[in-house]
């Protein structure tokens, strides 16, 4: 099968700023022995894998196929030092290196880990992230304060679809698995004309979910219902003007019923919540070479996203005790975003300081506006009073950035890179809250690299990062009538991070074995600490964002692929993390206690404490065996340490190990697999709260402290089909 792009390399896929937006990314042509190429496309100019100085971990299209993965949750446990969150019907939110976001409730969140699909930015939107006809994922850890800016402080992820072929071409597949999973999607691609490409995929994916509400006699209030529809077209004008475009549409109507009173698989809630995401989306790219000294690349986005997000708060029915309440909290979001990127490449009739210097040129400008309804419902016996919360964040941010590549001599090259950014962000809420900020930002990368070898490279990199500051408006909505103490939680500032890092990278034995080594120290100015603060009239949590004094991260990550022999291949990754923070004193911790003479609150000293969602240790190791000319046998072993769910308790996940195998079956036009997931019915946790003091959730115990936990995937089997044509 040959791609469109073999001919005519038309702009199709990655714009935005997170990488080329000419999307020419060939599928890699094996070698004529051992192991594929890899080119990772997240980045300036289009670089093969083992030739970028930087830890980036990428997932192909087998990979996912293999895995079993309708979603990018699903594949993150693959890379090292990645970690997610759920507290809702799906991991989405993710944290590289012990960083990124948990959660989001009522008040706008700058994410920490940038998410981009096709050129398309879905930060913050983690639903949106489905495999559907995914050709690859790139995970880079560390700041992308060159690349991509504000949002990606601890890493990017970015997720490329397949594009467009010569033939006419299809699949279909179909998966049917327990606890009601099935899914059923249909690719197709081939060209119109000779300048015009088309490629079309669509998915429909269900499951009942692994909870049962014993108070409903439902199996099915933590289900996912998921359609996804994707197109691409490619457009050759001339040999000089590619031109392409791609619309993506997702409607998940997810249901959420995760927690229980009792930690169990078994809910008692008479409200249970939902996870909805509608999108619509799509990416204009163009590529112009018709210039000897340039090349212009220009992607413009556009995406709409309505999401709700509710869940019952009591995790009970009326009537369960006497003491019981009844409440629910529900946050519908509209979110609007459009970027445009326009970048300049040299050719090599243009490099500067006699030829020696390659550079990129570009400016970037984002608009995404954020409107939120939040609906709180209490219900005493049959009558049910609700109260309503609403708000405005409205960002800009304009950018220009570069980069220089400078050939030092023949083993040694230089990479420098600026980004300087204007942001500006306004916010009002139904309080008439108001607040209304700009600041100057930048971040950068000084690089070194040195070739010791054809088949190795060592490199040593400083990068900056930067996340903006914000404000809390939960802070004041629940604290309405003591507006004055809570004044000084309102805002928080912006978080900054020097990144550095040490690596290695090679393939060796004829290209049968490839490595990436890579050493961090990461030092955290301002840190964005989430914490909470109860409210006992209203008996509600509001999460806030505070400034930690900082922070500082260090660990290790490798990654290595060997193909042992013709038929057996062996593949690991392994990271290790110590996240800690310094100076951090803590007000709202759950441990904070009061002077018995003067009742003045006693501060909690988070110094050298881990951040939440960091765990000191995560692997992914397994193998894949040809077991004859049809049949593949893949086995796969992962796990990670025990880590905190929060900087406001000090409860901890178990750690965990999950053992996974698929047995695959493979002719000329179709094929079948048999699989499962967590063999060993391992219990493990995914989120986690603590209720403190008397504010306990759960009245037959008298509101007893103790926490509660969102448990992951049980074991599960299942069978995938497979017809290409």
């Amino acid at each position: 099968m040959k791609k469109l792009f073999t001919i005519h390399p038309i702009a199709l896929s990655i714009g935005l700023v997170a990488g080329s937006p000419s999307g020419l990314v060939l599928a890699a042509e094996p070698m004529n022995r051992g192991l594929e190429e890899v080119v990772v496309t997240a980045q300036l100019r289009d670089t093969n894998l083992l030739d970028l100085p930087s830890s980036v971990s990428v997932m192909d299209a087998s990979s996912i196929e293999a895995r079993g993965a309708g979603n990018l949750d699903q594949l993150l446990n693959m890379a090292p030092n990645v970690n997610f969150s759920t507290g809702a019907s799906r991991g989405r939110f993710i944290q590289i290196r012990g960083i990124g976001e948990r959660s989001q409730f009522i008040d706008p969140v700058n994410p920490s880990v940038g998410l981009v699909i096709d050129g398309i930015d879905f930060t913050g939107l983690g639903l949106a992230a489905s495999t559907l006809d995914i050709e690859q994922v790139e995970i880079l850890r560390g700041p992308q304060g060159t690349l991509y800016g504000a949002n990606a402080l601890a890493g990017l992820v970015n997720m490329r679809s397949a594009a467009p072929t010569l033939e006419t071409t299809g699949k279909v597949s179909a998966e049917l698995s327990e606890y009601g999973g099935r899914s059923l999607s249909a690719i197709g691609s081939g060209s119109l004309t000779e300048q015009l490409g088309f490629r079309v995929a669509a998915s429909e994916r269900k499951s009942d979910g692994y909870m049962e509400n014993q108070y409903l006699g439902r199996d099915d209030t933590n289900n996912i219902d998921e359609s996804v529809l994707r197109g691409k077209l490619a457009y050759s004008l001339n040999d000089d003007l590619q031109l392409g475009l791609t619309l993506f549409y997702l409607d998940a109507d997810n249901g959420y019923d995760a927690f229980s009173l009792y930690n169990t698989r078994e809910t008692l809630s008479d409200k249970p919540g939902r996870d909805q995401q509608e999108t619509w989306a799509g990416a204009i790219t163009g590529q112009w070479s018709g210039n000897e000294n340039f090349t212009l690349e220009a992607t413009l986005s556009l995406a709409n996203s309505d999401t709700e997000y509710g869940y019952d708060e009591d995790w009970s029915y009326i009537g369960f005790h006497p003491w019981g309440y009844s409440q629910t909290d529900n946050y519908q979001r509209d979110k609007d975003n459009t970027s445009l990127d326009l970048r300049l490449l040299s050719t090599e009739t243009s490099k500067l300081f006699a030829g020696r210097t390659s550079w990129v040129l570009g400016v970037y400008h984002r608009h995404e506006q954020e409107d939120l309804l939040q609906v709180s419902g209490a219900t005493e016996g049959t009558i049910t009073e609700y109260s309503f919360f609403s708000s405005e964040f409205d960002t800009k941010n304009s950018a220009v950035y570069g980069q220089l590549s400078t050939t030092l001599s023949d083993t040694l090259n230089l990479i420098s890179g600026l980004r300087l950014e204007r942001r500006s962000a306004d916010y009002f809420d139904s309080y008439t809250t108001k607040a209304d900020s700009s600041e100057d930002l930048w971040g950068g990368n000084i690089t070194l690299e040195y070739h010791y070898s054809e088949d190795t490279l060592l490199y040593a990199t400083v990068s900056r990062g930067y996340k903006a500051g914000g404000v809390n408006g939960a802070i004041i909505a629940e604290f309405a009538g003591n507006v004055e103490t809570y004044r000084e939680m309102f805002e928080f500032d912006t978080e900054h991070l020097l990144n550095y890092e040490l690596g290695a990278k090679g393939n060796w034995l004829d290209n049968r074995l490839q490595a990436q080594l890579a050493a961090f120290y990461q030092d955290r100015n301002d840190v964005q600490a989430k914490q909470s603060l109860f409210n006992p009239e209203s008996k509600k949590f509001r999460e806030y964002l505070g400034n930690a004094a900082g922070g500082k991260t260090f660990g290790f990550e490798a990654e290595i692929n060997f193909q042992a022999t013709e038929a057996v291949r062996l593949f690991a990754s392994a990271g290790w993390l110590n996240a800690e923070f310094e100076d951090f004193i803590s007000s709202t911790h759950v441990d904070t206690e009061k002077d018995d003479k003067t009742g003045t609150v006693l501060p909690v000293n988070l110094d050298g404490r881990d951040v939440a969602h960091a765990p000191n240790y995560q692997f992914f190791t397994g193998t894949e065996i040809d077991l004859s000319a049809h049949w593949v046998l893949r086995l796969e072993l992962e796990g990670k340490d025990e880590f905190y769910f929060s900087n406001s308790h000090n409860e901890k996940s178990t750690a965990y190990e999950l053992l996974n195998a698929r047995l695959t079956y493979r002719a000329d036009s179709w094929e079948i697999s048999l699989w499962g997931r967590n063999l060993t019915d391992e219990d493990y946790y995914t989120r986690g709260f603590y209720f403190s003091n008397e504010y306990g959730n759960n009245p037959a115990n008298d509101y007893a402290p103790e926490p509660y936990y969102q448990q992951g995937e049980p074991r599960i089997a299942g069978v995938t089909g497979t017809y290409t044509f």
